[in-house]
Order: C-alpha cells, then sequence, then structure tokens
C-alpha cells in the first residue's frame, strides 16, 4: 500500500486514525523534540535509582515470581538481554503485518506517553525498524493480556538480532533482516529489555485496527438495512424521531437520523407506502439495535484512546516526581469489558441482519417471489444461501460469549489476574469478519428484491447510490448461477473501503 503522510508523536497522543495510518498506510514516524525529551527526563530517573542500587521491580531485581531476587550490579544489562528470550513462548500462525507495525506503533505511543523509562536509542531503534519496514514474525498465539509479553518478546528478540523478520515481502533470519533493512541490533541498557515487553501493545494496536473495520462495516450495515427497507416496503415510522425520544436509549436517534438520511428523497417516505401497519422486529426495532451498537462502538473507542494515551508499563517512572512506582495499571478489565460489550452488541446487529436477509426471501412476508428468483421455483434462486446466513450468524453468537474471565495463575501463583485482552480482540476480528459477509449478502438480497419490486426508480438518495454500488459490482440473479464469488467480492470491497476515504456506496 502506499505510504501516507508521516505521523508526527508529539505532546498529543497519536490517534487511533493515527496507529491505523502506521499500520495500513506505511506511514513514517517522526518524533518530536518534546517527545525526545520526555523520554530523556523519565530515563534519567531510570540511571538514579540504577546508580543507588535501589529495589525496583525489572531494574534491580527479577520478574515475576523472581521479584524477590536482587540483581548483581555487573548482571543489570545482561538480564535485561534474557528478558525478552525467555518470554519468547508464543505459538501458533504468524500475526498478519499490519497487526505487527500496528503492535509496534502502538508500543511506541505507550514509550512517548513517558513512563516507560526507556533509553532513547532503544526507542529510536524502534522507531527507525518500523520506519523501514523491519516486521519481526510474531506467533499469534500466548497471551493472557497481563501484559502482551508474548508477542512483545518475539518482537524484541527479532530487533537484537535474533528469531526472524519479514522485509519486503520476504521472511528471513532476523539478523539478515536488519542488514538488509540499514539498521543495527538494538543494543540493551538496565530496564530496556523490559520496557519492550511489558506493555499491552499488540491488544491496542489490534483495537485501532477493529475500530477502522467497525466503524466503516457500520455504515455498510446502514445502507443495507435502509435499502432492505426500500425493497420490503417497509414502515419508516420505526425511524420517526418524536417516538424515539419517548425513550431516548443509547445511540437509537443518531441511527434513525443516519437511516433517514439514506432514504431522503424515497417513495417510501410517502404515506400509506408501507404494506403493514407493524414490520417484524428486526425491521421496526432497527433503530435500536443499530443505536446499541453505535454506543458500544464509541464506548470501545473511547477505552482504546485511554491506552493510546497512557503509560501502562510496570513499574511506571514518574520524572516530575523523580519516582518509580510499582502499580496494576497493565490490568486491562475495563478495556476488555468494552470490547466484550462491543462484540455482542455485533452479535445483536448480525442476527437482526441474518433475519431480514430471509424475510426478504419469504414470500408469505415480503409479497415477493420466494428465494427472490423471476424464473419459478424450478431455479434455485437465494434458497441456499440461507444456509450461510445461518451458518454465520451462529459462528458470530458463538463468538460473542465472554472469554475474558481469570484465566489460570502463572508466575507460582503471583500472577493471579489477567484479562485476556489478546483474546477478545482476536474473537472481535472473527466476528467483524462474518459480519461483514452477511451485510454483503443482505445488500445483494435487497437489491435483487428491488427489482422484483420494481422500485428501483423509486429510491431514496443514499439506498440509490447502494443500489447502484451492488449493481456496479454484482449482476442481478436470473438463472442460477455461484453466488459465493459474489458475496466475496462485495465484502472484500467493503473492507477495502474501511481504511478510510469517501463512502464507496456515495460515490
Amino acid at each position: 500500500m502506499k505510504a501516507e503522510g508521516p505521523v508526527v508523536f508529539t505532546r498529543t497522543a497519536p490517534t487511533v486514525g493515527d496507529i491505523v495510518a502506521i499500520a495500513r498506510g506505511n506511514a513514517q514516524v517522526a518524533i518530536s523534540p518534546e517527545v525526545e525529551e520526555r523520554i530523556l527526563a523519565a530515563r534519567a530517573v531510570v540511571d538514579r535509582y540504577v546508580a543507588d542500587d535501589t529495589p525496583v521491580y525489572g531494574l534491580t531485581t527479577g520478574l515475576g515470581a523472581g521479584v524477590d531476587t536482587r540483581l548483581a550490579t555487573d548482571d543489570l544489562v545482561a538480564f535485561q538481554m534474557r528478558v525478552p528470550q525467555a518470554r519468547a513462548v508464543g505459538v501458533g500462525v504468524a500475526l498478519p503485518r499490519e497487526t505487527v507495525r500496528a503492535m509496534m506503533a502502538a508500543r511506541l505511543a505507550g514509550m512517548a506517553a513517558g513512563g516507560s523509562g526507556v533509553s532513547l536509542p532503544v526507542f529510536s531503534g524502534l522507531v527507525a525498524a518500523l520506519n523501514a519496514g523491519f516486521h519481526p514474525v510474531v506467533p499469534s498465539l500466548g497471551s493472557i493480556g497481563a501484559g502482551d509479553l508474548a508477542p512483545l518478546a518475539h518482537m524484541a528478540r527479532a530487533l537484537l538480532g535474533d528469531g526472524e523478520a519479514e522485509w519486503r515481502g520476504e521472511v528471513m533470519a532476523a539478523d539478515e533482516a536488519l542488514r538488509r533493512a540499514g539498521l543495527q541490533p538494538l543494543r540493551l541498557a538496565p530496564k530496556d529489555g523490559h520496557a519492550l515487553v511489558v506493555a499491552n501493545s499488540l491488544s491496542v494496536g489490534r483495537a485501532c485496527l477493529c475500530l477502522g473495520d467497525i466503524e466503516r462495516l457500520f455504515d455498510w450495515s446502514l445502507a443495507a438495512l435502509a435499502l432492505n427497507f426500500e425493497a420490503f416496503r417497509a414502515n419508516v415510522t420505526a425511524f420517526d424521531d418524536r417516538a424515539l425520544a419517548t425513550r431516548p436509549a443509547f445511540g437509537q436517534r443518531e441511527a434513525a437520523a443516519r437511516l433517514r438520511a439514506l432514504l431522503s428523497g424515497s417513495s417510501l417516505l410517502a404515506e400509506g407506502v408501507a404494506r403493514r401497519l407493524q414490520d417484524p422486529l428486526s425491521y421496526r426495532c432497527a433503530p435500536q439495535v443499530s443505536g446499541a451498537l453505535l454506543h458500544a462502538i464509541g464506548e470501545a473507542r473511547q477505552a482504546t484512546e485511554i491506552e493510546i494515551a497512557s503509560s501502562g508499563d510496570n513499574p511506571v517512572v514518574l520524572a516530575a516526581e523523580g519516582l518509580i512506582l510499582s502499580h496494576g495499571n497493565f490490568d486491562m478489565t475495563a478495556f476488555v469489558l468494552a470490547w466484550e460489550h462491543l462484540g455482542q452488541a455485533l452479535a445483536h446487529c448480525a442476527a437482526a441482519t441474518a433475519h431480514r436477509s430471509m424475510k426478504i426471501m419469504s414470500p408469505g412476508m415480503s409479497d415477493l417471489p420466494r428465494f427472490l428468483t423471476s424464473l419459478g421455483q424450478s431455479r434455485t434462486g437465494f434458497a441456499t444461501v440461507q444456509k450461510t446466513i445461518s451458518a454465520l450468524e451462529a459462528e458470530i453468537r458463538h463468538l460473542a460469549a465472554p472469554v475474558s474471565l481469570t484465566p489460570l495463575a502463572v508466575a507460582d501463583g503471583v500472577e493471579d489476574q489477567a484479562s485476556l485482552a489478546p483474546s477478545v480482540l482476536a474473537k472481535t476480528e472473527a466476528i467483524i469478519e462474518r459480519l461483514r459477509y452477511l451485510v454483503a449478502i443482505e445488500l445483494i438480497a435487497s437489491a435483487q428484491a428491488v427489482e422484483l419490486r420494481g422500485v428501483q426508480r423509486e429510491l431514496g438518495e443514499g439506498t440509490r447510490a447502494a443500489y447502484g454500488f451492488v449493481r456496479e459490482h454484482v449482476p442481478p440473479l436470473s438463472e442460477d448461477r455461484a453466488q459465493g464469488p459474489d458475496f466475496q467480492r462485495l465484502a472484500e470491497l467493503i473492507r477495502a473501503s474501511s481504511t478510510g476515504g469517501e463512502d464507496v456506496y456515495k460515490q
């Protein structure tokens, strides 16, 4: 992907969009003098604690259950070299390139907040690696979310010249990738090894990517919903703000306003056009379900922005007070609860999408030909598509079940609380992928139904654009054909639009 303009890290924290631009747009990272000063100020505190031989977790003591072990002065640097090696215990398939970049960018954001105590050469080395396109090979499994230790350890190990890395599309030994990228292996000082691995950067970076996908997919879900309303000839009083204002549940008025905008100019808005006084709940409660999802997206964004702007390192360096304090700010309970909530809101949206897609195919519900075929029941039409819809919705419902309850205690019982944040984000990614297919199916089925209803010239401003977009890429279904490629094509176009820019269906 073509590189975007540079993202400058300043005293103001980077945004979710900045992390996405670095991860997916290959934007370069630039560091302001203010951030360098913040790094140096925190580092001066670390150096003083080392000189005084003061007990500090991970600096002059061991880690985990080894907190009761004091380190010898001549072992401080060697210990930091051992930290990433000992924690590089990840397994499974490697994370995608964009996820690794998001993780690296999120770790830089956390360091730039000033509480890590990392040395400036190591911080600058991570910036240089990201800008050079040096991407460590990071296994996807092995973190419980009490700091993404294993993924970050694999990152740090590669930066030291061990393990594997990808550079310009080729996976090779990390030391060779460093050489080709014009980089030197990192030289760690006291605390640096721990500073590289101690954060929740995989979870935070992944969250930024998910937000980019979800927010665009939400727009598409509304377009599909509105187009279905046109084809079903549903009752638009469900969107009337006067009714919604009598019980203004989270997000429902905003969702309804967006739906009204999509239908602006539609013949469906005329008095007496709706086929029923009251439609099935997947239609009638659309603003409530979509509004709840909109609210959950906002909560997840807020939780993620807090993490990007913060130092979750333990211990944290308070440069202004000259202190290093142990704490539990690495715990992600509040973060994962927001994301678990979002997963369940996505599942409700998926169920409504599935129900509407089924109903538009049913002659008893829609007054359209069964399974939306114009050639009679000797043709299958959309009949077997219902199996795909059912499978996708069932998987989403399964994935929405909470996974974040505390896992087994580790580190000889010292670490007995964890959030499982990486698992929560991984299943959210899977939910998004499946919901994207459901939205693509609803769009295609609704476009077919619009034509069978004969109202394609009566659509609203937004629904006309959505219909046109579908027909630009997927022809009407007359004779039976393989429809899987149609759904795949449209889902991929929806996903591509999630990287930003103009709404594709508005072009």
